[in-house]
């Protein structure tokens, strides 16, 4: 396989051919001069606005709901004891309020996950949508 060196010397040529470089970006001009008036939009459409900003001041935001499962299983509804069974239908009772109140869940730190899993399990079937859990944050050394 023979290589032109370009010049008398033998060494390989230092210097870069650009034709074909500029070959490709005036393939590519043209291109971009062809397609850039077919991207704008020939339909005008007027479209809405959205107003992110202001919510709907007609309904006021309810408060959170606490509910508290300490290590012996005891519920509490707002730092109040509660039963499993008026836990349920007061959750069922939340549930069908507008807008629904965000339940937060708090649990001890040696509380079984189970007791907090039937909880949420609880709420998720009367209907509650928004289930938090509560923690606190670690604090750096």
């Amino acid at each position: 396989m023979a290589f032109s060196t370009g010049n008398d010397s033998g060494g390989p040529m230092s210097e870069i051919n650009v034709t074909p470089l500029v070959d490709v970006m005036l393939v590519l001009l043209i291109i971009f001069m062809i397609t850039a008036p077919l991207m704008s939009h020939k339909i005008k459409v007027e479209l809405p606005q959205a107003n992110l900003d202001k919510k709907n001041e007609a309904v006021p935001p309810t408060p959170p709901v606490t509910v508290t499962v300490k290590d012996d299983g005891s519920l509490y509804w707002n730092d109040a004891p509660i039963t499993k069974d008026l836990l349920e239908s007061q959750l069922s009772v939340e549930a069908q309020k507008t807008p629904q109140p965000e339940v937060n869940l708090r649990g001890d730190k040696v509380t079984k996950y189970r007791s907090i899993r039937e909880v949420v399990d609880m709420a998720q079937a009367q209907g509650i949508r928004k289930v938090g859990y509560v923690a606190t944050r670690e604090r750096p050394n």
